[in-house]
């Protein structure tokens, strides 16, 4: 009899062994599928070449505007009368409406389509049509250039406010007056901005040393924000298409 129920104990402890270790493999599949699952999916054409610049850059085709991205492929339609570059906007990140405030960030990109303005997505998907009383107030950061342009007998040159005194001493210039014209774009590095520079008729992009960064080799430089907000510099070789280069002189 002793050995009856000493046969059935074992027996018992066997299966309830067994089914703790099913148990324990079905918790692990679900572990193992739920890990699966929460695993982020990576856009392939959001992959950047270039980490100093954006991965969607804006491109123009029979007026309207859209997106591309870094190898030159078409995400986002020219379907926009205007486009500005996925960066934040203060206005909404500052909103009364708390709601609205996430689509301030950089993720998301400012176009106008039929008078309207909206914040589209990286997938071109409009998610936030502008309302006025959405809008905040953007805080006031004003930084003072270090540098400026000079004209000197109708000639552009570079000067450091805080070392120029003397025109007549041409160890007080940065870059002695010697260009056609001269204009020092807005950017992050005060101590080494970036300058639009015309020589025989020929724009080119310049540094304080007087370097050439790009060539001068275009009918046009814009002169707006495109450099400090996308390290990017928007350029036209005919005065009517323009389109946009890195600091390498690499066209998208």
């Amino acid at each position: 009899m002793k050995n009856i129920f000493t046969l059935l104990l074992l027996s018992f402890s066997t299966v309830l062994f067994a089914q703790k270790k099913t148990v324990n493999t079905k918790v692990n599949l679900k572990k193992t599928a739920a890990q699966k699952k929460t695993d982020p999916k990576v856009n392939t054409d959001l992959i950047k070449i270039n980490d100093s610049i954006p991965a969607l850059i804006p491109y123009k085709k029979e007026g309207q505007s859209g997106f591309i991205n870094q190898k030159g492929k078409i995400i986002i339609p020219a379907i926009y009368s205007n486009v500005g570059f996925f960066t934040e906007d203060c206005n909404l990140l500052n909103s009364p409406n708390s709601k609205v405030q996430k689509f301030g960030s950089k993720e998301y990109a400012s176009v106008r389509l039929d008078g309207k303005d909206y914040r589209i997505d990286m997938t071109g998907k409009r998610i936030y049509h502008f309302n006025e009383s959405d809008l905040g107030q953007c805080p006031f950061q004003f930084k003072s250039q270090l540098f400026h342009a000079y004209i000197l007998n109708k000639a552009y040159g570079i000067i450091e406010d805080s070392k120029f005194h003397d025109a007549s001493d041409y160890r007080h210039f940065t870059i002695y007056p010697q260009f056609q014209y001269l204009h020092i774009l807005e950017g992050d590095d005060l101590k080494n901005p970036m300058i639009i520079a015309v020589k025989n008729d020929q724009f080119g992009i310049i540094d304080v040393t007087g370097k050439v960064i790009i060539p001068f080799e275009y009918e046009d430089i814009k002169r707006n924000y495109s450099w400090k907000i996308g390290r990017l510099f928007e350029v036209t070789k005919d005065g009517e298409n323009y389109f946009f280069i890195d600091i390498a002189n690499k066209a998208y």
